[in-house]
C-alpha cells in the first residue's frame, strides 16, 4: 500500500474529508511518528506494532564492483516489530 492509497481508503471511509485534510493527516501522522523516531523515542501503536531504532555497529563491508574491502560505520536503522493482534491477523488469514 502507498501513501496515496491510504489517502483514498481514509477519503473512502470519511467522505466528509477532502483530498487536502486527509494527506494532511496521513503526512501528521507519518511526521510524527519519524520525529519521535529521531529524536530517539519508541512509537508503540497498540496491537499493531512498535517502531524503535536500533544502532548497527560498525563493520567490514565489500564493494561489490572491485571487491574491495571497506570500512562501514555505524548507523542507526529503523526497526518494527508485530503487536500481537496483527501478528495473529495475519496467521489467520493464512499468510504464513
Amino acid at each position: 500500500m502507498t501513501r496515496s492509497e491510504l489517502i483514498a481508503i481514509l477519503i473512502e471511509k470519511n467522505p466528509h474529508l477532502q483530498l487536502r485534510e486527509a494527506t494532511l493527516l496521513v503526512n501528521t501522522v507519518f511526521g510524527g511518528i519519524t520525529s519521535s523516531l529521531a529524536a530517539g523515542n519508541r512509537v508503540e501503536l497498540r496491537g499493531f506494532g512498535a517502531f524503535s531504532v536500533k544502532e548497527r555497529e560498525p563493520r567490514l563491508g565489500r564493494n561489490p564492483k572491485t571487491g574491495e574491502q571497506v570500512q562501514v560505520s555505524k548507523k542507526l536503522v529503523p526497526f518494527f516489530k508485530t503487536g500481537k493482534e496483527l501478528h495473529q491477523r495475519l496467521n489467520k488469514a493464512g499468510l504464513a
